[in-house]
């Protein structure tokens, strides 16, 4: 059926209004800041459901999930408070995304998951798909210890990761670390110096210590890399 812009505009408001009640019946100190970022390349999403991951010091892990309003066969919103660490908030994420993956039924192969941002080119919400990231707790290098994974990183001419604000380049000859002071160098020198590889592969690795605040700002970035024709693998590592 088709949506008229005022349909959609309502929908959204709907949904921050449902937002906006749900961490107040949660009590007056609980609420779920939002990274931020700059121009999202999703802003509109229909049929949702959300999951929030607060940031909470009474709590053992300094987090509460909440996933009682998530239903499997809609697309699923992650609000996550940016304080969390990664080391706080991946496990939870993956368990959700591991819950959905593995549905038997009820499950809607067409639903995606989004991570929730103040897009703040906007002001108003925008949205990080992440679907298909897998989440690895092991390095890069045990990673390619492995020897089926070991032949195909043997055969690449370049194996790139990004390493929070480094840039760290594998080839069957030498390899070379860069550090940066800020994400936007690192893209740039990967648009700049290897945008004409033809068997590059990139990496991402982020530190566990790193607050959601600083993941959300260094994936967005990396994902510009995609509509440079420079391929991200789904693997991401927590280390």
């Amino acid at each position: 059926m088709y949506k008229t812009n005022t349909t959609i505009a309502l929908m959204k408001y709907l949904y921050v209004l449902a937002l906006a009640l749900l961490m107040l019946s949660c009590g007056n100190e609980k609420s779920v800041l939002l990274p931020e970022l700059e121009n999202a390349k999703v802003t509109e999403i229909l049929d949702v459901s959300p999951a929030y991951l607060f940031y909470d010091e009474t709590q053992p892990d300094s987090l509460e999930l909440n996933r009682k309003n998530l239903i499997g066969t809609t697309n699923w919103l992650f609000n996550v408070d940016k304080r969390l660490t990664l080391e706080q908030a991946i496990p939870k994420i993956t368990f959700l995304q591991n819950k959905k993956r593995n549905a038997e039924v009820h499950k809607n192969e067409n639903a995606k998951n989004y991570y929730t941002c103040n897009d703040t080119s906007i002001q108003n919400l925008g949205f990080i798909e992440f679907t298909d990231v897998v989440y690895q707790n092991v390095s890069l290098q045990d990673y390619f210890r492995d020897k089926k994974r070991h032949e195909t990183m043997s055969l690449a001419l370049n194996v790139i990761s990004i390493n929070n604000y480094s840039l760290e380049s594998f080839s069957n000859e030498n390899s070379n670390t860069e550090v940066f002071s800020k994400i936007e160098d690192v893209i740039n020198k990967i648009k700049t110096h290897f945008k004409t590889e033809q068997d590059l592969k990139l990496y991402s690795l982020f530190h566990s210590k790193l607050s959601f605040q600083e993941y959300i700002t260094i994936k967005s970035k990396i994902q510009d890399i995609e509509n440079e024709g420079i391929p991200i693998d789904k693997n991401e590592f927590i280390y």
